[in-house]
Protein backbone atom coordinates (compact mmCIF):
# COMPACT_ATOMS: atom_id res chain seq x y z
CA UNK A 1 0.00 0.00 0.00
CA UNK A 2 1.10 3.32 -1.12
CA UNK A 3 0.84 6.51 0.69
CA UNK A 4 1.14 10.08 0.73
CA UNK A 5 2.28 12.45 3.36
CA UNK A 6 2.58 15.93 3.52
CA UNK A 7 4.50 18.06 6.75
CA UNK A 8 2.10 17.22 9.64
CA UNK A 9 1.94 20.65 12.27
CA UNK A 10 1.41 19.52 15.94
CA UNK A 11 -1.93 17.90 16.51
CA UNK A 12 -2.91 20.78 18.92
CA UNK A 13 -2.02 23.69 17.12
CA UNK A 14 -4.12 21.96 14.15
CA UNK A 15 -6.63 21.86 16.45
CA UNK A 16 -6.95 25.02 18.05
CA UNK A 17 -6.18 26.88 14.82
CA UNK A 18 -9.40 25.37 13.40
CA UNK A 19 -11.59 26.00 16.61
CA UNK A 20 -10.24 29.80 16.11
CA UNK A 21 -11.37 29.71 13.35
CA UNK A 22 -14.60 28.78 13.84
CA UNK A 23 -15.04 31.39 16.71
CA UNK A 24 -14.00 33.98 14.26
CA UNK A 25 -16.07 33.18 11.02
CA UNK A 26 -18.79 31.93 12.57
CA UNK A 27 -21.55 29.42 10.97
CA UNK A 28 -19.66 31.05 7.29
CA UNK A 29 -16.75 28.46 8.13
CA UNK A 30 -19.11 25.99 10.14
CA UNK A 31 -20.39 23.87 6.88
CA UNK A 32 -23.52 22.73 8.26
CA UNK A 33 -24.37 26.00 9.69
CA UNK A 34 -25.33 26.45 13.52
CA UNK A 35 -27.06 24.24 15.99
CA UNK A 36 -30.87 25.30 15.50
CA UNK A 37 -30.29 28.84 14.19
CA UNK A 38 -32.99 29.78 11.58
CA UNK A 39 -32.45 33.39 11.94
CA UNK A 40 -29.26 33.22 10.31
CA UNK A 41 -30.70 31.56 7.16
CA UNK A 42 -31.90 33.61 4.23
CA UNK A 43 -33.28 30.64 2.29
CA UNK A 44 -36.64 30.52 1.36
CA UNK A 45 -39.22 28.10 2.92
CA UNK A 46 -41.04 27.92 -0.32
CA UNK A 47 -40.50 24.77 -2.03
CA UNK A 48 -39.44 27.07 -5.25
CA UNK A 49 -37.22 29.38 -3.49
CA UNK A 50 -34.36 30.07 -6.09
CA UNK A 51 -30.86 30.22 -5.58
CA UNK A 52 -28.92 33.38 -6.13
CA UNK A 53 -26.15 34.11 -9.09
CA UNK A 54 -26.72 32.71 -12.34
CA UNK A 55 -28.11 29.17 -11.71
CA UNK A 56 -32.00 30.82 -11.42
CA UNK A 57 -35.04 28.45 -10.82
CA UNK A 58 -37.57 27.27 -12.49
CA UNK A 59 -41.18 26.41 -10.12
CA UNK A 60 -40.31 23.16 -8.80
CA UNK A 61 -42.19 20.23 -11.24
CA UNK A 62 -45.27 18.96 -8.80
CA UNK A 63 -44.45 15.78 -7.46
CA UNK A 64 -40.69 15.72 -8.97
CA UNK A 65 -39.90 14.38 -5.49
CA UNK A 66 -41.68 13.21 -3.27
CA UNK A 67 -41.17 10.55 -0.27
CA UNK A 68 -43.11 7.59 -0.54
CA UNK A 69 -42.24 5.90 2.80
CA UNK A 70 -40.11 6.42 6.21
CA UNK A 71 -37.97 3.30 5.90
CA UNK A 72 -36.24 3.57 9.30
CA UNK A 73 -36.51 6.14 12.25
CA UNK A 74 -34.13 6.44 15.61
CA UNK A 75 -30.96 6.43 13.59
CA UNK A 76 -28.21 8.68 15.49
CA UNK A 77 -25.94 10.95 14.08
CA UNK A 78 -26.41 8.63 10.57
CA UNK A 79 -23.78 10.03 7.58
CA UNK A 80 -22.90 7.05 4.91
CA UNK A 81 -25.46 4.59 3.24
CA UNK A 82 -24.28 1.54 1.48
CA UNK A 83 -27.20 -0.47 -0.61
CA UNK A 84 -26.46 -4.05 -0.17
CA UNK A 85 -27.49 -6.42 -3.12
CA UNK A 86 -30.42 -7.51 -1.79
CA UNK A 87 -31.92 -4.23 -0.85
CA UNK A 88 -31.16 -3.80 2.49
CA UNK A 89 -28.90 -0.74 3.56
CA UNK A 90 -25.86 -0.94 5.71
CA UNK A 91 -25.59 2.56 7.68
CA UNK A 92 -22.82 4.38 9.60
CA UNK A 93 -23.13 6.53 12.92
CA UNK A 94 -20.38 9.30 12.66
CA UNK A 95 -20.93 9.72 16.45
CA UNK A 96 -21.17 6.30 17.82
CA UNK A 97 -18.88 4.82 15.18
CA UNK A 98 -21.35 1.89 14.66
CA UNK A 99 -22.66 0.35 11.29
CA UNK A 100 -26.36 -0.75 11.27
CA UNK A 101 -28.08 -2.97 8.56
CA UNK A 102 -31.44 -1.65 7.68
CA UNK A 103 -34.37 -3.94 6.26
CA UNK A 104 -35.26 -2.58 2.94
CA UNK A 105 -38.55 -3.50 3.58
CA UNK A 106 -39.31 -3.48 7.28
CA UNK A 107 -37.04 -1.14 8.18
CA UNK A 108 -35.78 -3.88 11.10
CA UNK A 109 -32.54 -2.40 12.08
CA UNK A 110 -29.49 -4.98 13.00
CA UNK A 111 -26.37 -3.62 14.25
CA UNK A 112 -23.46 -5.11 12.67
CA UNK A 113 -20.47 -3.79 14.56
CA UNK A 114 -18.45 -1.15 14.56
CA UNK A 115 -15.56 0.37 13.62
CA UNK A 116 -12.12 0.44 16.31
CA UNK A 117 -10.14 3.61 16.43
CA UNK A 118 -12.84 5.98 15.63
CA UNK A 119 -11.96 9.46 17.36
CA UNK A 120 -15.84 10.98 16.88
CA UNK A 121 -15.26 14.87 17.48
CA UNK A 122 -16.90 17.68 15.61
CA UNK A 123 -17.11 17.15 12.01
CA UNK A 124 -14.72 14.43 12.37
CA UNK A 125 -16.33 10.28 13.43
CA UNK A 126 -17.22 7.25 11.29
CA UNK A 127 -18.80 8.81 8.03
CA UNK A 128 -18.86 7.35 4.46
CA UNK A 129 -19.40 3.83 3.80
CA UNK A 130 -18.90 2.00 0.31
CA UNK A 131 -19.03 -1.75 -0.80
CA UNK A 132 -15.88 -3.35 -2.64
CA UNK A 133 -16.70 -3.75 -6.65
CA UNK A 134 -16.19 -7.27 -6.55
CA UNK A 135 -18.43 -7.42 -3.31
CA UNK A 136 -20.57 -10.69 -4.25
CA UNK A 137 -17.38 -12.87 -3.90
CA UNK A 138 -15.32 -10.86 -1.04
CA UNK A 139 -18.10 -9.03 1.20
CA UNK A 140 -15.44 -6.37 2.16
CA UNK A 141 -17.14 -2.92 3.23
CA UNK A 142 -15.13 0.24 3.12
CA UNK A 143 -15.33 3.09 5.25
CA UNK A 144 -13.78 6.19 6.02
CA UNK A 145 -12.99 7.96 9.41
CA UNK A 146 -11.24 9.98 11.90
CA UNK A 147 -8.87 8.35 14.28
CA UNK A 148 -7.02 10.44 16.95
CA UNK A 149 -4.07 11.15 14.13
CA UNK A 150 -5.50 11.21 10.94
CA UNK A 151 -8.37 10.75 8.68
CA UNK A 152 -8.27 7.15 6.91
CA UNK A 153 -9.71 4.25 4.67
CA UNK A 154 -10.56 0.72 6.04
CA UNK A 155 -12.26 -2.11 4.72
CA UNK A 156 -13.84 -4.65 6.66
CA UNK A 157 -15.00 -8.27 6.10
CA UNK A 158 -18.94 -8.08 6.54
CA UNK A 159 -19.71 -12.09 7.93
CA UNK A 160 -23.56 -12.34 7.92
CA UNK A 161 -23.35 -15.61 9.38
CA UNK A 162 -21.91 -14.46 12.77
CA UNK A 163 -24.46 -13.06 15.12
CA UNK A 164 -25.68 -9.63 15.35
CA UNK A 165 -22.93 -6.90 16.29
CA UNK A 166 -20.19 -9.13 15.97
CA UNK A 167 -19.97 -9.33 11.70
CA UNK A 168 -17.75 -6.71 10.85
CA UNK A 169 -14.38 -8.26 10.74
CA UNK A 170 -11.02 -6.10 12.08
CA UNK A 171 -10.38 -3.36 9.61
CA UNK A 172 -6.96 -3.14 7.75
CA UNK A 173 -6.45 0.13 6.45
CA UNK A 174 -5.58 0.74 3.10
CA UNK A 175 -5.14 4.61 3.16
CA UNK A 176 -4.66 6.90 5.67
CA UNK A 177 -2.72 9.84 6.72
CA UNK A 178 -5.32 12.71 5.10
CA UNK A 179 -5.35 15.64 7.44
CA UNK A 180 -7.80 15.80 10.21
CA UNK A 181 -9.87 18.82 11.81
CA UNK A 182 -12.03 19.88 14.44
CA UNK A 183 -14.32 20.69 11.23
CA UNK A 184 -13.63 19.95 7.27
CA UNK A 185 -13.02 16.58 7.16
CA UNK A 186 -14.74 15.00 3.92
CA UNK A 187 -15.57 12.00 4.01
CA UNK A 188 -17.59 10.45 1.33
CA UNK A 189 -16.26 7.51 -0.51
CA UNK A 190 -17.24 5.94 -3.90
CA UNK A 191 -16.14 3.14 -6.12
CA UNK A 192 -16.36 4.47 -9.49
CA UNK A 193 -17.37 2.48 -13.15
CA UNK A 194 -13.76 2.05 -13.60
CA UNK A 195 -13.89 0.50 -10.40
CA UNK A 196 -11.82 2.68 -8.47
CA UNK A 197 -11.93 4.16 -5.06
CA UNK A 198 -12.68 7.85 -5.10
CA UNK A 199 -12.72 9.79 -1.82
CA UNK A 200 -13.61 13.57 -0.92
CA UNK A 201 -11.45 15.19 1.63
CA UNK A 202 -11.42 18.61 3.30
CA UNK A 203 -8.80 21.13 4.16
CA UNK A 204 -9.20 21.04 7.77
CA UNK A 205 -9.95 24.50 8.07
CA UNK A 206 -6.21 25.50 6.43
CA UNK A 207 -6.85 26.80 3.21
CA UNK A 208 -3.54 26.39 2.07
CA UNK A 209 -3.78 22.63 1.92
CA UNK A 210 -6.48 22.97 -0.93
CA UNK A 211 -3.57 24.08 -3.09
CA UNK A 212 -0.86 22.37 -1.97
CA UNK A 213 -0.15 19.08 -4.43
CA UNK A 214 1.47 17.25 -1.92
CA UNK A 215 -0.95 17.73 0.84
CA UNK A 216 -4.10 15.09 0.69
CA UNK A 217 -6.40 18.16 1.76
CA UNK A 218 -8.90 19.80 -0.37
CA UNK A 219 -8.89 16.97 -2.81
CA UNK A 220 -10.41 14.10 -4.80
CA UNK A 221 -8.50 11.45 -4.51
CA UNK A 222 -8.81 8.17 -7.01
CA UNK A 223 -7.44 5.13 -5.32
CA UNK A 224 -7.08 1.45 -6.39
CA UNK A 225 -8.88 -1.07 -3.99
CA UNK A 226 -5.62 -1.75 -1.94
CA UNK A 227 -4.97 1.99 -1.55
CA UNK A 228 -2.53 2.63 -4.06
CA UNK A 229 -2.94 6.05 -6.14
CA UNK A 230 -4.94 4.72 -9.22
CA UNK A 231 -3.66 3.94 -12.38
CA UNK A 232 -3.73 7.37 -15.06
CA UNK A 233 -4.10 9.20 -11.61
CA UNK A 234 -3.05 13.17 -13.46
CA UNK A 235 -0.16 13.82 -11.05
CA UNK A 236 2.97 10.47 -10.81
CA UNK A 237 2.85 8.57 -7.78
CA UNK A 238 -0.10 10.64 -6.84
CA UNK A 239 -3.50 9.90 -5.20
CA UNK A 240 -5.08 13.59 -6.07
CA UNK A 241 -7.48 13.39 -8.61
CA UNK A 242 -8.36 17.03 -8.27
CA UNK A 243 -7.60 20.19 -6.14
CA UNK A 244 -8.05 23.07 -4.39
CA UNK A 245 -11.48 21.76 -3.06
CA UNK A 246 -13.21 23.12 0.58
CA UNK A 247 -14.90 20.03 1.52
CA UNK A 248 -16.03 17.41 -0.19
CA UNK A 249 -18.98 15.33 0.70
CA UNK A 250 -21.07 14.21 -2.45
CA UNK A 251 -19.58 11.94 -5.10
CA UNK A 252 -21.54 10.23 -8.10
CA UNK A 253 -21.61 9.57 -11.61
CA UNK A 254 -23.90 9.73 -14.25
CA UNK A 255 -24.20 7.10 -17.30
CA UNK A 256 -21.68 8.92 -19.82
CA UNK A 257 -19.66 8.29 -16.44
CA UNK A 258 -19.20 11.87 -15.73
CA UNK A 259 -18.47 12.43 -11.98
CA UNK A 260 -20.50 14.99 -9.89
CA UNK A 261 -19.15 16.81 -6.33
CA UNK A 262 -20.71 18.84 -4.07
CA UNK A 263 -18.80 21.50 -2.26
CA UNK A 264 -19.42 23.21 0.78
CA UNK A 265 -18.92 27.33 0.23
CA UNK A 266 -17.66 29.84 3.19
CA UNK A 267 -19.27 32.86 2.80
CA UNK A 268 -20.64 33.33 -0.44
CA UNK A 269 -21.50 29.92 -2.93
CA UNK A 270 -21.75 26.32 -2.66
CA UNK A 271 -21.37 25.02 -5.86
CA UNK A 272 -21.61 21.19 -7.85
CA UNK A 273 -18.61 20.56 -9.91
CA UNK A 274 -18.53 18.08 -12.68
CA UNK A 275 -14.70 16.71 -11.83
CA UNK A 276 -11.89 16.64 -14.49
CA UNK A 277 -8.46 14.58 -14.11
CA UNK A 278 -6.13 17.22 -12.88
CA UNK A 279 -8.25 20.25 -12.65
CA UNK A 280 -8.12 23.08 -9.94
CA UNK A 281 -11.06 24.09 -8.85
CA UNK A 282 -9.72 27.19 -6.95
CA UNK A 283 -10.43 27.60 -3.30
CA UNK A 284 -9.33 29.60 -1.71
CA UNK A 285 -8.65 32.00 -4.35
CA UNK A 286 -12.17 31.63 -5.48
CA UNK A 287 -15.75 30.87 -4.09
CA UNK A 288 -18.27 30.27 -7.12
CA UNK A 289 -17.67 31.13 -10.30
CA UNK A 290 -14.80 33.44 -11.69
CA UNK A 291 -14.88 34.68 -14.94
CA UNK A 292 -11.53 36.55 -14.53
CA UNK A 293 -9.11 33.64 -14.00
CA UNK A 294 -9.42 30.82 -16.42
CA UNK A 295 -6.93 28.71 -14.14
CA UNK A 296 -9.77 27.18 -12.10
CA UNK A 297 -12.79 25.13 -13.29
CA UNK A 298 -15.64 26.77 -12.29
CA UNK A 299 -19.07 25.29 -10.93
CA UNK A 300 -21.78 23.55 -13.04
CA UNK A 301 -24.47 25.58 -10.34
CA UNK A 302 -24.04 27.49 -7.37
CA UNK A 303 -26.04 28.46 -4.50
CA UNK A 304 -26.16 30.80 -1.72
CA UNK A 305 -24.74 28.76 1.69
CA UNK A 306 -27.91 29.40 3.71
CA UNK A 307 -30.34 27.57 0.76
CA UNK A 308 -27.53 24.27 0.38
CA UNK A 309 -24.61 23.48 2.60
CA UNK A 310 -24.51 20.48 0.45
CA UNK A 311 -23.07 17.21 1.71
CA UNK A 312 -24.11 13.90 -0.32
CA UNK A 313 -25.59 13.41 -3.82
CA UNK A 314 -26.60 10.86 -5.79
CA UNK A 315 -27.86 10.65 -9.92
CA UNK A 316 -30.90 9.64 -11.19
CA UNK A 317 -33.80 10.17 -14.10
CA UNK A 318 -31.01 12.70 -16.11
CA UNK A 319 -30.28 14.78 -12.98
CA UNK A 320 -27.77 15.54 -9.74
CA UNK A 321 -29.76 15.53 -6.62
CA UNK A 322 -28.12 17.09 -4.02
CA UNK A 323 -29.01 17.12 -0.07
CA UNK A 324 -28.89 20.34 1.88
CA UNK A 325 -28.38 20.21 4.94
CA UNK A 326 -28.57 23.87 6.34
CA UNK A 327 -30.44 24.65 3.45
CA UNK A 328 -33.13 21.50 4.75
CA UNK A 329 -33.88 20.42 0.85
CA UNK A 330 -33.63 18.36 -1.65
CA UNK A 331 -31.91 20.38 -4.98
CA UNK A 332 -32.29 19.05 -8.77
CA UNK A 333 -29.85 19.73 -11.17
CA UNK A 334 -30.71 18.22 -14.73
CA UNK A 335 -27.57 17.12 -16.27
CA UNK A 336 -28.44 15.28 -18.73
CA UNK A 337 -28.74 16.72 -22.39
CA UNK A 338 -28.52 20.24 -20.82
CA UNK A 339 -26.00 22.62 -22.76
CA UNK A 340 -24.99 25.58 -21.04
CA UNK A 341 -26.49 27.03 -17.13
CA UNK A 342 -28.80 24.02 -15.68
CA UNK A 343 -31.93 25.47 -14.06
CA UNK A 344 -31.95 23.97 -10.45
CA UNK A 345 -35.22 23.27 -8.67
CA UNK A 346 -35.69 22.98 -4.71
CA UNK A 347 -37.94 19.85 -3.09
CA UNK A 348 -39.08 19.01 0.20
CA UNK A 349 -38.33 22.38 1.74
CA UNK A 350 -37.86 22.63 5.43
CA UNK A 351 -40.15 19.47 5.41
CA UNK A 352 -37.45 17.09 7.03
CA UNK A 353 -34.80 19.18 8.77
CA UNK A 354 -31.35 18.95 7.79
CA UNK A 355 -30.30 16.07 5.06
CA UNK A 356 -27.26 14.61 4.48
CA UNK A 357 -26.87 11.53 2.07
CA UNK A 358 -28.82 10.81 -1.10
CA UNK A 359 -27.86 7.71 -2.93
CA UNK A 360 -29.59 5.95 -6.05
CA UNK A 361 -31.81 3.12 -5.41
CA UNK A 362 -31.95 2.48 -9.07
CA UNK A 363 -35.03 3.58 -11.14
CA UNK A 364 -37.08 6.71 -9.90
CA UNK A 365 -36.46 5.69 -6.54
CA UNK A 366 -33.46 7.53 -4.02
CA UNK A 367 -32.68 6.68 -0.40
CA UNK A 368 -32.67 10.07 1.82
CA UNK A 369 -31.26 9.98 5.32
CA UNK A 370 -31.62 13.14 7.49
CA UNK A 371 -29.09 14.91 10.00
CA UNK A 372 -30.60 16.28 13.25
CA UNK A 373 -29.29 14.14 15.97
CA UNK A 374 -25.63 15.61 15.18
CA UNK A 375 -25.45 18.25 17.71
CA UNK A 376 -26.74 21.23 15.07
CA UNK A 377 -30.14 19.93 14.38
CA UNK A 378 -33.58 20.33 15.71
CA UNK A 379 -34.72 16.86 17.19
CA UNK A 380 -38.04 15.62 16.59
CA UNK A 381 -38.83 12.09 18.71
CA UNK A 382 -38.56 9.65 15.32
CA UNK A 383 -35.41 11.57 14.25
CA UNK A 384 -32.68 10.54 12.60
CA UNK A 385 -34.49 9.14 9.37
CA UNK A 386 -34.16 7.17 6.06
CA UNK A 387 -36.70 8.29 3.47
CA UNK A 388 -37.84 7.03 0.13
CA UNK A 389 -37.95 9.37 -2.42
CA UNK A 390 -39.74 8.76 -5.72
CA UNK A 391 -38.46 11.25 -8.52
CA UNK A 392 -39.23 12.10 -12.18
Amino acid sequence: MLSAHHPRRAAATAVLAAAALLLATGCSSDDDGPSGDKSAESGSADPGASPSGDAADAPPEKGAAEVTKTLATGLKSPWGLAPLPDGDLLVSSRDEGTITRIDGESGKKTEVGSVPGVAAAGEGGLMGLALSPTYASDHQVYAYFTTESDNRIARMLYDEKKPSGQQLGAPDTVFKDIPKGVIHNGGRIAFGPDKMLYAGTGETGETDLAQDKKSLGGKILRLTPDGDPAPGNPFADSPVYSLGHRNVQGLDWDEDKRLWASEFGQDTWDELNEIKAGDNYGWPEVEGKDDSDDAFHAPVAQWKTSEASPSGVAYAKGSVWMAGLRGERLWRIPVRGVAGEPKTEAFLTEKYGRLRTVVAAGGDKLWLVTSETDSRGTLGKEDDKILEVRVK
